[in-house]
């Protein structure tokens, strides 16, 4: 039994023709009634997917955790999710491949009591259960901590009401030991044979060391031939110790010449707000039909026809301390022609209920001549009141 679960806080063109052309199976909710073509209602859904342990089930959004929760408890989903969604219990799983790593869980109220004295420099500070880089900062020297836990509260404040607990929650913070390396993210999916596929590779550069944002990830054959067998072995690892299956995910982790350190997993979905799609612009692989269909990509025929070729996906997001209301309008096609790249699909967002305004696919000759969008000064394309 398979079922596309799909919500706000955004549903793409592509994955609507995509469960259409396949005629899957969708949740029936408000958001896709009369979108879908083979919609379930949910009582249905419930009892169907209760027959089995391990369903196979696509998420778009981690805002449809709620029902799995609250209605699949005769499957392992639950467990899973738990698993991944909190940061702290997720430490205790790799605790069997890394021993050594540091991590320790704070309540939101005893933040401000923490004790700088306490910590070994740098460390990384989140909330427990988070989505995107909401109230994540990396604190390198002792005199940045006050200001840290500030801004902490301020971002809390300002996002607590766009999700729910499931997806972001301030009750719970954990700090860790800072990764060293690049950072990336995998999409893929485990088989019903516990076995990993990967979908997807994505590069997350950053504008400096103080930049958390989700400005820009990037992906190329040759990013996915270089650390495909290192980030495969990691995810065989994975899932000797849960034993996963027909279970997709989005993985994010950091590389240090050979050693790979997982950052967190998201559970049951891949890039987040669609942004997964960027597989089929740029290399023509719907990567929705793969997890379905128990499909394999064949990279080394990807890496001939595509090698030359760098592509990305970017956020233009709303700046947290700009007061939406004082927004008129935000100039897109100036920020289109500011990528210096081929804009592969853009996609707008009603900035007023979202954290930004749209997401723009590109493709360029190489990282050099789009690396300047990391430091792109997003209030200039701004109109304010």
């Amino acid at each position: 039994m398979s079922m596309f679960i799909l919500d706000n806080p955004f549903i793409s063109d592509f994955l609507f023709s995509t469960v259409n052309n396949n005629s899957y199976p969708v949740l029936s909710n408000p958001l896709v009634d009369g979108r879908v073509t083979n919609p379930v209602k949910s009582d249905i859904a419930k009892e169907l997917l209760n027959k089995i342990k391990n369903p196979k089930i696509y998420t778009n959004s981690e805002n449809s955790i709620n029902w799995i929760l609250s209605n699949l408890n005769d499957t392992n989903l639950p467990s899973y999710i738990s698993l991944f969604k909190d940061k702290v219990k997720f430490r205790e799983l790799l605790k069997e491949i890394y021993p050594d790593f540091f991590y320790k869980k704070f309540s939101y109220d005893e933040l401000s009591s923490l004790n700088k004295d306490d910590f070994k420099y740098p460390f990384v500070i989140k909330p427990s259960v988070g989505f995107l880089s909401f109230g994540v900062y990396t604190v390198y020297e002792k005199d940045e901590f006050e200001g840290v836990i500030s801004k902490i509260k301020s971002d809390m404040e300002k996002v607590k009401q766009t999700f729910p607990k499931e997806v972001l929650n301030s009750d719970n913070f954990i700090i860790e030991e800072f990764i060293k390396g690049e950072e990336y993210a995998i999409d893929a999916y485990y088989d019903d044979n516990s076995n990993p596929v990967i979908l997807n590779i994505f590069k997350h550069p950053f504008y400096d060391k103080y930049d958390v944002s989700d400005r820009m990830y990037i992906t190329s054959p040759s990013i996915i031939k270089e650390n495909f067998e290192l980030f495969n072995d990691l995810l065989i690892k994975i899932g000797k110790i849960t034993n996963l299956k027909n279970f997709p995910m989005h993985l994010e982790l950091r590389k240090d010449n050979s050693k790979v350190i997982p950052i967190e997993v998201n559970p049951l979905r891949f890039a987040g707000w669609c942004t997964t799609d960027l597989a089929y612009y740029a290399y023509g692989i719907n990567i929705y039909e793969y997890y379905m269909n128990n499909k394999t990509p064949n990279w080394d025929e990807i890496y001939f026809q595509n090698k030359d070729f760098i592509y990305a996906f970017v956020m233009g997001e709303v700046p947290l301390d700009i007061t939406k209301n004082d927004i008129i309008s935000f100039d897109i096609e100036s920020f289109k022609k500011d990528t210096n790249a081929q804009i592969l699909n853009a996609r707008e967002f009603d900035y007023k209920t979202k954290p930004m305004f749209c997401v723009l696919f590109i493709k360029a000759d190489d990282y050099e001549s789009i690396k300047h969008i990391l430091k792109t000064d997003i209030k200039k394309y701004i109109k304010l009141k």
